[in-house]
């Protein structure tokens, strides 16, 4: 009899992810891991489920071949987080629309898409890097949240979370038909 196999947990995920990025800097010199961080738990704090923020653990490592496609494809993970990793992975000369396409169509990856979006795209992180290079970095995000449908100050994420509050009786401080947004299914 073969014992079931037990998927890692976030905290495991989380130490794949660190060793693999361990070496790399991001374009201000940073440990790369420090983004990585920031997405996982921009992404926890969208009210993200833990197979997104696992995924968003791995968001580049894929991208980055820090870890191949092979190595996701063996993890002891859902496969709705390799599908996630996957979806966010962009590939050599890959077609923008069709890379943004792919986010869309899949279930989740979007929220981890808009958290790897807002840290990349936050003015304290842009504001060390050299004056071209933080122009064209800044049209670039704003053009994937465009593609992403990504163009109010505001995500989809956290308009959904609004309503809901505002629906929510104040007395009570549960929403009465018990909703809980769900993240990475809106297009």
């Amino acid at each position: 009899m073969t014992t079931p196999r037990r998927d890692l947990d976030l905290a495991e995920v989380e130490a794949i992810a660190r060793a693999a990025h361990r070496t790399q800097t991001d374009k201000a010199g940073r440990p790369y891991t420090e983004h990585l961080h920031a997405v996982a738990e921009g992404v926890r704090a969208r009210g993200g489920t833990d197979e997104q923020i696992a995924a968003a653990w791995l968001h580049d490592a894929v991208e980055d071949e820090v870890l191949s496609e092979e190595w996701l494809a063996g993890a002891a993970l859902p496969q709705q987080v390799k599908d996630m990793v996957l979806a966010v992975t962009k590939r050599d000369g890959e077609d923008l629309g069709a890379y943004t396409r792919r986010i869309l169509d899949t279930p989740g990856a979007l929220l981890i898409k808009e958290s790897d979006l807002a840290h990349n795209a936050d003015p304290a992180r842009l504001a060390v890097l050299e004056p071209a290079t933080r122009t064209r970095l800044t049209e670039k995000y704003a053009h994937v949240r465009r593609l992403l449908g990504l163009t109010s100050g505001e995500s989809p994420t956290m308009h959904r979370i609004q309503a809901n509050m505002a629906r929510t009786d104040p007395g009570e401080g549960v929403d009465p038909a018990g909703d809980r947004p769900r993240h990475g299914t809106d297009r």
